[in-house]
């Protein structure tokens, strides 16, 4: 069985490197005392210490559940990408801003996305010629598959986006995440992409993403590849597209919403969230990537 790196649950990991080590934030209600998005610290990516709730949360007419943050240092400060909502309604992206990446995250009072929908997952990237970008999901309702799609917009400042591209649409059953599910006033055989976070290698931008449902076993995570972030963005062949799926193997149940980092030699790390047995939490797990610009090629290394 696949152990997870961390013994508490952390769902949607975002794992940044940092001066001392690591710090992994995840998904996570507003707790009583206003706080919310936990995190963890590691020294070296094998032992975790807790260090609690990192966000100051907003008041609690704002929502409830705190969703799938993202942390990168831009202008000298620590930037915390997020959204906010209801439950599985109403949310918008967000950031928060911080001195140190252990917080505390204060929200700068922005909505980055008034005119979507629905809006989740946030996640910052800087290219290589400096630019910054930021990918997320937002509900669309003109598609052939309508649901839960990938868009990219630029990032000239840290709390301002730009005009919104689209990326990747769903393009198979796998990736439904409910038949007959109303949503936004009609009822929809619902597809879901989401969790986008990118790396770039050698010119080439590797782009992840999770489908489905996260509830469920079916949840996969796949990938695409392209040379500019708002694309156009290419799909492996089917079954080469899938990074990580339940595998009675390992034991890993839904293994999805990932992000990269580097380990203690440089190596590349991919960091996810799978469900434990019981199916009582989603816990996060690591494991090495081997990324080829050459192929282009993305695999996860047991």
């Amino acid at each position: 069985m696949s152990a997870p790196a961390y013994g508490h649950p952390l769902p949607d990991p975002d794992v940044v490197r940092t001066d001392d080590g690591w710090i992994a934030y995840g998904t996570g209600p507003r707790t009583a005392d206003g706080r919310a998005v936990p995190a963890a610290v590691s020294p070296d990516l094998r032992t975790w210490e807790a260090v609690g709730e990192v966000l100051e949360a907003l008041p609690e007419e704002a929502g409830e559940s705190y969703w799938a943050p993202e942390v990168c240092e831009r202008d000298g400060a620590w930037w915390m990408y997020y959204s906010v909502g209801h439950g599985d309604r109403g949310h918008h992206l967000r950031v928060a801003r911080a001195r140190t990446p252990r917080g505390p995250f204060r929200d700068q009072g922005v909505d980055l996305t008034p005119g979507e929908l629905f809006a989740i997952d946030a996640s910052p990237f800087r290219a290589a010629d400096g630019s910054w970008w930021l990918f997320f999901a937002r509900d669309v309702l003109d598609a052939e598959r309508v649901g839960t799609h990938l868009a990219v917009a630029p990032l000239p400042e840290p709390t301002r986006i730009g005009e919104v591209v689209p990326v990747l649409a769903p393009d198979a059953d796998w990736q439904i995440f409910a038949r007959d599910r109303p949503m936004h006033g009609g009822v929809h055989d619902w597809h879901t992409l989401e969790g986008a976070h990118v790396l770039e290698r050698e010119g080439v931008l590797f782009l992840s993403y999770s489908g489905g449902s996260y509830q469920g076993a079916g949840y996969r995570t796949a990938w695409a590849w392209a040379r500019h972030p708002t694309g156009p963005w290419n799909r492996p062949a089917d079954g080469e597209d899938i990074l990580l799926a339940t595998d009675e193997t390992t034991g890993l149940i839904g293994p999805g919403h990932n992000s990269f980092t580097t380990g203690p030699d440089g190596e590349d790390v991919i960091a996810f969230h799978a469900w434990d047995p019981e199916r009582t939490g989603r816990y996060m797990h690591l494991r090495r990537l081997e990324v080829d610009p050459r192929g282009p090629g993305l695999r996860v290394v047991d």
